[in-house]
């Protein structure tokens, strides 16, 4: 499981550029909290050798899947939430996670980690409320 500010990482695919060189459907881990992305580490190398390859081609775009067999499910068999998810449940799951965080944080009397956890927190409350707002306007 691949963790980022405390929070735990969303399993999806997205374009990544390189150079000048887009990269459509990477596997990647993104943290909802403060919008990190990573490239999925079981394909990191299969990533690089490809950019590298693309942008020595002048490609302007390339699609991964064309290039690079991928386990497809394994992938992501270890992230908490995934991108086919209800945003709703994926703010919900994280603050759940941050909660039980908070709790071991105050046991082990960690102050630095609690005051992060604290902010981390106050995002996802406001993520949520943002999602409870579109839900009721539409």
């Amino acid at each position: 499981m691949s963790f980022c500010c405390g929070a735990s990482m969303i399993g999806t695919k997205g374009t990544l550029k390189h150079m000048r060189t887009h990269i459509h459907n990477v596997p990647i881990l993104f943290c909802p909290v403060c919008h990190r992305v990573e490239i999925h580490y079981l394909i990191e190398n299969e990533y690089e050798i490809l950019a590298e390859y693309a942008h020595g081609d002048g490609a302007a775009e390339v699609d991964f899947q064309d290039y690079v067999e991928q386990e497809g499910k394994a992938l992501y068999e270890n992230c908490v939430n995934h991108e086919n998810e209800d945003p709703m449940e994926v703010v919900l799951s994280q603050i759940d996670i941050s909660l039980d965080l908070l709790s071991f944080a105050k046991q082990i009397g960690d102050e630095a980690w609690e005051n992060e956890l604290k902010t981390r927190l106050g995002m996802l409350s406001g993520r949520r409320n943002k999602l409870r707002h579109r839900r009721t306007s539409v």
